[in-house]
């Protein structure tokens, strides 16, 4: 997998995770444009992001394949 596959895959699944997990009262949704990369490595054939979002939660998220 590319670099660039793996990176708009993974701002999928935090977006959908981050949405899934926000508290329903404040009736707030992100999109994949809301996550941005930290950081981003790939190395022997391995991928690892270390991703976060634009909420004031200040959660990071790491995602590995």
């Amino acid at each position: 997998m590319d670099s660039e596959k793996f990176i708009s895959k993974c701002k999928e699944l935090v977006a959908a995770y981050t949405n899934n997990h926000l508290d329903k009262s404040d009736k707030k949704e992100i999109t994949a444009n809301d996550v941005y990369v930290v950081w981003n490595c790939k190395t022997l054939q391995n991928n690892k992001a270390l991703l976060s979002t634009t909420l004031f939660d200040g959660m990071y998220y790491e995602c590995t394949y």
